[in-house]
């Protein structure tokens, strides 16, 4: 039943046939062109009535009312001729669409913008790129700023610089801005345009007219918008986008020449320099589309083809969503014409939401219990169990040291072990997460004795402070913007000094060399006065929230308090993201956002409704982190098996299934001494260096999730990819295998040497073996113990026809293999 609905549902989308005009579309819907310069390109799409599909060129035939106010090309692209209003019209099929054209401006007189016509024109043939330039020393004596953040500087330098050497008024052609990219003179660059391009055109008109800077009352561009915003295609299909530029005096215009694209899944759709996108496979993409310091995107959706078969009609999800999450998940599952695998077992839940939430594996009796209940509600009751156990406790403070980055060679052992418990009681009160980072925002006094100001200790510079705290609470990366604008967002070389400066009055006493010199005792304060400099104008930028409000240099109270308002806003659309895309991929083990703390314009999420809606419902449960978990831990999508089904084995994107993925390294070391019951010792630290020290603050039985500090020395947990808290970046965890991985399961001293403990779980059974227990129950105790369910039946057969009987030389070794086998599987390894 679902898989035929998920069918009529993508025949909906896919299968559109040309009856009437309201199933065609034109883009953008009305057009304003402005001065003789002006254009427009127009698109022809299918229109399903809920979202655009494939563009129509082939057979399309432009017209315009009134030809003596615009002209419009066979591919549709208008001209104005005169001021005025008219009509254009798209027939297909005999079936006709018009849109309204307006013409205005025409008899003003009309100069070319350095800012808005020559700098795009340089930045599209890649003068001022990186690797040209717009290098930080630029090349051969020649400097722009990088992608032209800087009009002033690259005007100077363009007309001015070595008297004026790189423009001829009297005969542009001759200047070397014109001769050297166009191939007249030699160019280390290569040829970037030709003589009879509209960019060679726009330079060379711009030059004879007297090569006019840029304005200081110049109109400035305030957003773009990619046209079509989302449509959905089939593989193989081209579509061209056009980027509108919205200016602040209200006029629109059609940039899409000078737009550098991008793609954000090349495997899903590439796009070419000329904005044609190219469909190449199933999925969800997204073109990203630059200009002049700004970006936007747009959505390309390709359905999974439909499977057909006798493997088409196997078992599916059937149930109704149990709340907003399976909503919008199972909205786009049908846009992707993607089936959705049915429930889990009982058993692979219990293991699977212990696992997620606590970080350790359920007892045997705790499985048994679950799976012997009947009651209907029973996975509502163990999910909120687990939210409020002890465990949850210390599992989610070692989550959160990643982020704050609780390490040992950054502080000393006081000052981390007051960080520690600070989070610690944050987290076990179930504080707000808003309130939890304004107070480390905000955080004043002595390292000890207020374990939040050591968030200031690891970074002591207003840059790192500035660059930590974007990417830590907000997932944004701006360093890039530390001395230029961001080659890759939205950020300004303006707007990150005015962030900066934010933090340029916060000082310490005791402050000085790496914070993990001395004794780690400082008093954190705010200072009167003070500015940071910003190096492009030698003055301090005025201190400014990125897209907030300004606020006065003079003022003497702590700035931290409205950038600690501003960034815990509701309104302010990164942070409740950025929290939500982390707790959505510790559960799902990919985010809606890839990477997780990359929340990038350019980084669209896979599900950008989703986002949004998890995101609105913290910020409506005022941030209390437990209230999304147990949202999602209720989801049909948390719930799924790992299954794949014939039509959804491709996807890893899209949660028509849960994904498996191998246990964090301490989660997984934890597993082997629970299930081997021999602790680990954590009694080193190595500092940079190889600098061991002896540490005695982890008494034996210390979980690994319960080490505060990254410095643990510890073999297996360095292996397996244990995030080393160097720099706030989830990219230092790893969860990729390797061979070192493989031999240290196979031979490593971590399991083998617990297995042949005399104090491991070894002993426990061969005792109850000589007591007279069966190994039929001794079996199930083991299965339970590792993998939270019964053995089947040849799993059974197989280990006992190899058990010698009790007492024998040989059966330690046999059960100490049975065990070992079991760790080395990918059942015991991988949340499933």
């Amino acid at each position: 039943m679902i898989r035929h609905i998920f069918t009529t549902c993508l025949a909906t989308i896919s299968v559109i046939s040309i009856a009437t005009a309201e199933e065609l579309k034109v883009l953008p819907e009305a057009v304003e062109l402005r001065g003789p310069e002006s254009f427009q390109q127009l698109l022809l799409q299918k229109d399903t009535g809920f979202e655009l599909s494939s563009q129509l060129t082939e057979g399309v035939t432009w017209n315009v009312e009134n030809p003596e106010v615009v002209k419009v090309t066979a591919s549709g692209k208008l001209r104005p001729v005169a001021n005025g209003e008219t009509k254009v019209s798209a027939t297909i099929d005999d079936k006709t669409i018009t849109s309204t054209v307006t013409v205005a401006d025409m008899e003003k007189s009309f100069q070319w913008s350095f800012r808005h016509d020559v700098l795009p024109v340089l930045s599209k043939a890649g003068c001022n790129s990186g690797a040209c330039h717009g290098a930080l020393a630029g090349k051969g004596g020649f400097r722009l700023s990088l992608r032209g953040y800087d009009p002033p500087t690259d005007f100077f330098n363009t007309v001015k610089q070595d008297r004026g050497r790189r423009v001829e008024f009297a005969d542009p052609g001759r200047s070397l801005i014109l001769a050297k990219p166009s191939g007249g003179i030699r160019h280390k660059g290569g040829l970037r345009f030709g003589t009879d391009s509209e960019e060679y055109r726009i330079l060379a008109e711009w030059i004879s007219a007297g090569a006019v800077g840029p304005k200081e009352d110049e109109a400035a561009v305030e957003h773009l918008e990619v046209l079509p915003g989302r449509s959905i295609h089939e593989v193989g299909e081209t579509q061209q986008m056009i980027v509108q530029a919205h200016f602040s005096d209200g006029r629109t215009a059609d940039v899409t020449p000078w737009v550098i694209w991008s793609s954000s899944n090349e495997a899903v759709c590439s796009v070419d320099e000329k904005g044609m996108v190219n469909v190449m496979s199933p999925g969800e993409g997204a073109v990203v589309a630059w200009y002049s310091s700004k970006i936007a995107i747009a959505r390309i959706t390709v359905p999974f083809p439909t499977v057909s078969g006798p493997d088409a009609d196997v078992l599916v999800d059937t149930r109704p969503p149990a709340n907003f999450i399976d909503e919008h998940i199972d909205q786009q599952l049908i846009r992707l014409n993607l089936p959705a695998s049915p429930g889990c077992s009982d058993s692979t839940f219990v293991r699977r939401a212990y696992l997620d939430t606590i970080g350790r594996l359920p007892s045997p009796n705790e499985v048994r219990d679950f799976l012997t209940s009947s009651a209907e509600d029973k996975r509502n009751q163990l999910i909120e169990q687990l939210l409020n156990s002890s465990d949850f406790v210390d599992y989610w403070t070692y989550q959160w040291s990643d982020v704050l980055m609780l390490n040992g060679a950054l502080l000393r052992p006081k000052a981390l072990k007051a960080y520690y418990d600070w989070l610690h009681k944050h987290v076990e009160s179930n504080s707000p997460w808003d309130v939890m980072i304004r107070e480390i925002l905000t955080a004043t006094g002595d390292s000890y004795e207020n374990g939040a100001t050591n968030f200031y200790a690891l970074y002591q510079s207003p840059e790192d402070m500035t660059e930590n705290a974007c990417q830590a609470f907000m997932g944004l990366s701006i360093g890039c913007a530390r001395c230029h604008n961001h080659p890759l967002e939205k950020w300004t070389n303006d707007q990150y000094y005015g962030m900066a400066n934010l933090f340029a009055r916060v000082k310490a006493k005791g402050w000085g060399g790496q914070g993990a010199s001395g004794d780690g005792l400082r008093t954190l304060y705010v200072a009167e006065e003070g500015d940071l400099v910003q190096p492009r104008t030698g003055f301090p930028q005025a201190p400014t929230p990125l897209d907030g409000d300004s606020l006065a240099l003079n003022d003497t109270s702590d700035r931290r308090l409205p950038l600690a308002e501003w960034m815990t806003s509701p309104e302010n659309p990164y942070f409740a993201k950025s929290i939500t895309n982390r707790i959505w991929a510790r559960y799902f083990g990919v985010g809606l956002v890839e990477s997780v703390d990359d929340m990038r314009v350019s980084n669209p999420a896979s599900n950008e409704e989703l986002l949004q809606a998890a995101s609105d419902y913290l910020v409506e449960q005022k941030f209390d982190l437990k209230s999304l978990m147990r949202m999602i831990l209720l989801s049909n999508a948390y719930q799924r098996t790992s299954d794949p089904l014939p039509g959804n084995k491709e996807e890893k994107r899209f949660y028509s299934r849960y994904y498996p993925r191998r246990l964090m390294a301490e989660v997984l070391h934890d597993c082997v001494v629970q299930v081997t019951e021999v602790p680990s010792k954590f009694d080193h630290i190595e500092i940079a260096g190889a600098n061991r020290q002896k540490t005695d603050f982890y008494p034996l039985g210390t979980k690994a999730v319960q080490l505060y500090d990254a410095a643990v020395e510890n073999y297996f947990l360095s292996t397996f990819g244990r995030n080393p808290r160097n720099i706030v970046c989830e990219c230092e965890r790893s969860a990729e295998p390797s061979t070192v991985q493989v031999l240290h399961i196979s031979n490593g001293s971590t399991i083998n040497h617990k297995l042949k403990d005399e104090k491991s779980c070894i002993s426990s059974f061969l005792k109850l073996r000589a007591d007279g227990m069966s190994d039929y129950a001794i079996l199930d105790e083991i299965y339970l113990d590792c993998l939270a369910r019964y053995p089947n039946a040849r799993e059974r057969q197989n280990i006992l026809s190899v058990l010698p009987p009790p007492g024998d030389k040989e059966e330690r070794e046999v059960v100490e293999d049975i065990y070992w086998a079991i760790f080395s599987s990918r059942e015991f390894l991988f949340n499933h």
